[in-house]
């Protein structure tokens, strides 16, 4: 039974009491309500002249409201107060409260305390860019591009959390951690193999891998279709340029500082983290689970990610050009 028909019981009770209908019986007969039930709430009745509900005993709350507005005003100001200065400032306005106590009112309130995302700085000339570009691109047809870009694995990366009991785990890492490059593609249609390298990237190397990967592309989605890069110098240089004008049927613009758009930068997400899972000892084992994690991704996931794309374009528009969260 819900909290809304024992509240209906009992105000019905309540009126044949004030009827002087006082007899558990009588009632019974008259609403149907459980004989139980009638006389619990008349014993109520007769023991405190009312069927509201007591106040609950208990200790009262160690933060007021007093306290948590307090709270709130400090890290408004200052959001990088460790618990223990919070507690100090607290105390200066005679509100005494422990570290626990405030790390627990806050995670209450839905407070994390968290790293900043790293992401580059855009200047009012990027943001009226991206905004200008968005308008451009709102209503494209998107499922005829392809989305490329290249990034760099770590080997031991260490960014997974864990739940633990007792002492935080400690995982040993090497002072110097070597690296794997990627470089891949996908549309619509499907992805490009993962090419995997550990030299430098210059312009005359990204237009080989390029290169090595046209026939991919052309089997995914024909002799029409769209190339899309960022605006890396290895990418915009006269050597990437003079290849790409004659072997890519539209090279698409593209904003300055706009991983966000990019959905390519989704994919690498998942690749890292699950990666990062498997605990790769080698650059070997690197080389392989980053294939292998590459080759996992289904293909709903690209169309879902090829389809974000309008809406990224109209968040852009929302946003004034500032950065999205994707």
């Amino acid at each position: 039974m819900t909290s809304s028909d024992l509240e209906s019981q009992r105000q019905t009770i309540l009126h044949f009491w004030k009827k002087g209908v006082r007899k558990p019986q009588e009632i019974h007969k008259l609403t149907s309500i459980p004989l139980s039930t009638i006389k619990y709430n008349i014993k109520k009745l007769n023991d405190t002249g009312t069927l509201s509900h007591r106040q609950k005993s208990g200790r009262p709350k160690k933060v007021t409201q007093t306290a948590s507005r307090t709270l709130g005003q400090f890290l408004r100001r200052d959001p990088t107060l460790s618990l223990r200065s919070l507690a100090n400032k607290l105390s200066k306005f005679d509100i005494n409260l422990s570290y626990v106590t405030i790390k627990r009112h806050l995670d209450e309130l839905g407070y994390k305390n968290s790293l900043p995302i790293g992401t580059p700085m855009l200047t009012e000339t990027h943001k009226a860019n991206r905004v200008e570009w968005a308008k451009k691109h709102l209503n494209d047809n998107w499922n005829k591009t392809i989305f490329t870009d290249e990034t760099a694995f770590q080997l031991f990366r260490n960014t997974i959390t864990q739940w633990h009991k007792g002492p935080r785990p400690i995982r040993p890492l090497p002072k110097n951690r070597q690296k794997i490059f990627t470089w891949a593609g996908f549309c619509s249609r499907g992805k490009t193999s993962l090419f995997c390298f550990t030299q430098i990237m210059d312009a005359n190397f990204y237009v080989e891998i390029v290169e090595k990967h046209l026939p991919e592309i052309n089997s995914m989605l024909g002799s029409r279709w769209r190339f899309q890069q960022d605006n890396d110098p290895k990418h915009t240089s006269r050597v990437a340029k003079g290849f790409l004008n004659e072997n890519v049927p539209v090279i698409i613009d593209w904003p300055s500082n706009s991983p966000d758009l990019n959905p390519i930068e989704n994919l690498w997400a998942i690749v890292k983290k699950n990666v990062e899972k498997r605990m790769p000892k080698s650059l070997d084992d690197l080389k392989q689970f980053l294939v292998e994690e590459w080759e996992l991704i289904p293909d709903s996931l690209l169309i879902n990610l090829v389809n974000s794309m309008k809406n990224r374009c109209a968040l852009i528009i929302e946003n004034n050009g500032e950065r999205i969260s994707y």
